[in-house]
């Protein structure tokens, strides 16, 4: 009954009206912050907001910018102009004037000249994706760990819920570490503000530190270091010679955001008479049997009660969203776009925003979230080579069916048949080298728990990830086999890295405040993923996979430059393995190196492999 009365209260408060003939019109906000001359896209819309904002008449003066049209909604404080840019306009302050009988109001908004660095780089099977969360990962400033005038005012890393401090500038001082790691691309959950309370109206705690709740998209949060600290580490670590993936949410935002406080419209949110949650049910959306009230209920039913459900349908919705895309990659020079929740989101719109961005961007990588269970379902959200009404155009996607065939083979029988089975069935996508594959991530057990915390079931899945098909991605901490299950909250699969807070106790990031045990994960890690980054034929050369039989698994990645053989073995038993079987891809090679040990084998026509453990070899004439 609570959430009913928030969901109402909520919509009904933010759309009172508003006597706008008892009070001066003023403008407080207008989005997107700037705009660029030299864009592939000529139109921009631009959001005007303030008391009365809607009721002034509005004109732009300025060589090549014409004001098309002006737009007015059902709260007056809100105008949306309608701008063309032309190819012929020059970097400067456009001065927007409205006006009302004898007020006139001027807001400078800037075209800038667009910069020379890199943008849009795009990630491919070359790169080894690093997901940290900012706030968990390490703290370079500590003056901006809370702030009093935030919502959340709180901080204390012995809380779960609180705030810990982790930051951009912390971020950036492990650039160095990352690329000792053999880590190629670093995405960081969500940087944009979230300037949300603690607790719910039921006093429930609901934290924002993971960064899911956006409340200003041009803001970034400032408990990481805002706006500036983020472009200083997109520039940094680009001088690295690192990518940056920026998280997407585009399905919901927080509660506080300050639209939401006074929504445009009513059609802005996905609206219900009591509030209703999305059933979490990926079915409905590709069952050709299923009800509309079904799919209705999964694409338009909200995430939580205080994420509201952002209604792309509505074309000022699209505008703003699609623009604050364009802009994040334009202002901050992000290489890659990973979305949050993707299949919750409306897909003509998502198609639409993608091909927005890759008409900017051609080389940028897109990849969504649709945590699905199957091949057909996972398809559907990307190009795919399935007869389905809805053609998406997403280039990739984040491989949840190969996760969970790794992990469950891995975690209930050791097997490598349900990795096998899950890849035999690429043929559905146009191109699945595009997805990238993981282990765990943020909202998920983490691996080497689910596994049993055995350090030979963690090398064998870490040798499939980076051995495999697709962008390879980890989450941070399990090179040094941080562990845990989300129980009794997901913070206990965020923990903080030990060594990223002054005065910790231990430094993980340095090999002497590791473990023995914790070393040898690091350095496996750091051994593959170094020989991956640099030989084509592993990471971007066609893959032939075997059926695995008795245990032993083979596969092979292959191109003009060389040949990689993957075998696993995952009984409890050493195997001699007679590579007769393989000869369509080992005729004309002799012999090998061991990838990982730096050995050299005199002979492939047998090979030794050790009881659950996977060799890597590259082999040699």
């Amino acid at each position: 009954m609570k959430k009913n009365l928030l969901f109402l209260l909520l919509l009904t408060a933010a759309l009172l009206p508003v006597d706008a003939a008892a009070q001066s019109a003023l403008i407080q906000r207008v989005n997107p912050t700037n705009w660029w001359v030299g864009m592939k896209r000529p139109n921009v819309q631009v959001l005007v907001y303030g008391p009365g904002a809607g009721t002034l008449a509005y004109t732009i003066t300025y060589p090549g910018v014409k004001l098309v049209k002006t737009s007015t909604v059902e709260n007056p404080n809100y105008a949306f102009l309608d701008l063309t840019i032309a190819p012929t306009a020059k970097p400067g302050k456009v001065q927007i004037v409205g006006k009302k009988g004898g007020q006139t109001l001027t807001q400078a908004w800037e075209l800038k000249a667009r910069d020379n660095g890199p943008k849009g780089q795009g990630v491919t099977q070359a790169d080894f994706i690093y997901l940290a969360m900012p706030d968990r990962f390490a703290n370079g400033d500590p003056s901006n760990d809370k702030f009093a005038d935030m919502l959340d005012p709180n901080h204390d890393r012995a809380n779960p819920f609180f705030r810990h401090g982790g930051d951009l500038a912390g971020a950036a001082q492990r650039i160095n570490y990352l690329k000792d790691l053999g880590i190629t691309a670093v995405w960081f959950t969500p940087v944009v503000e979230n300037n949300q309370p603690l607790t719910d109206e039921n006093n429930t705690m609901r934290a924002s530190y993971h960064g899911y709740g956006f409340t200003d998209h041009y803001t970034v949060d400032r408990r990481l270091g805002g706006n500036a600290a983020y472009k200083a580490y997109v520039q940094q670590a680009h001088a690295a010679g690192l990518k940056v993936v920026q998280d997407a949410v585009y399905n919901h935002v927080g509660n506080t955001h300050w639209f939401i406080k006074d929504l445009p419209m009513k059609s802005w949110l996905n609206q219900w008479p009591t509030y209703t949650n999305t059933s979490y049910r990926q079915q409905p959306i590709t069952d050709p049997h299923a009800s509309q009230i079904d799919r209705k209920v999964t694409l338009d039913g909200w995430f939580v009660p205080f994420l509201p459900d952002l209604n792309q349908r509505n074309p000022y919705v699209a505008n703003f969203l699609i623009q604050h895309a364009i802009w994040s990659v334009e202002t901050f020079g992000v290489d890659a776009w990973r979305i949050d929740t993707y299949m919750y989101n409306d897909q003509p719109f998502m198609n639409r925003c993608n091909a927005a961005l890759l008409t900017e961007y051609p080389r940028i990588h897109i990849f969504g979230e649709s945590s699905v269970t199957n091949v057909v379902d996972q398809a559907y959200y990307v190009k795919n080579n399935i007869n389905f009404a809805f053609k998406s155009n997403q280039p990739g996607g984040l491989d949840f069916v190969l996760e969970g065939a790794m992990v469950d083979g891995l975690k209930h029988d050791g097997s490598a048949q349900r990795m096998y089975e899950a890849l035999a069935q690429d043929a559905v996508y146009q191109d699945p080298t595009k997805f990238v594959t993981f282990l765990d991530n943020h909202d998920h057990n983490r691996y080497l728990s689910e596994i049993g915390d055995d350090l030979g079931k963690y090398k064998m899945g870490l040798t499939w990830l980076l051995t495999t098909r697709g962008i390879p991605s980890m989450y941070y901490g399990t090179e040094i086999l941080m562990k845990n299950f989300k129980d009794p909250t997901d913070a206990e699969v965020r923990k903080d890295f030990p060594g990223g807070w002054p005065g910790d106790k231990e430094d993980k990031f340095t090999p002497a405040g590791r473990t023995a045990r914790e070393n040898e994960a690091f350095d496996f890690v750091r051994t593959l993923a170094t020989y991956r980054r640099t030989h084509p034929a592993l990471h971007s050369g066609r893959l032939m996979q075997y059926l695995p039989q008795d245990g032993i698994y083979v596969y092979f990645r292959y191109d003009a430059t060389g040949t990689v053989m993957v075998a696993s073995n995952t009984t409890d038993k050493a195997v001699a393995l007679p590579t007769a079987r393989y000869s369509e891809r080992t005729t004309g090679f002799t012999k090998a190196r061991n990838v990982l040990t730096g050995e050299n084998v005199a002979s492939i026509a047998t090979l030794q492999l050790p009881a659950k453990t996977a060799v890597v070899l590259e082999l040699q004439k």
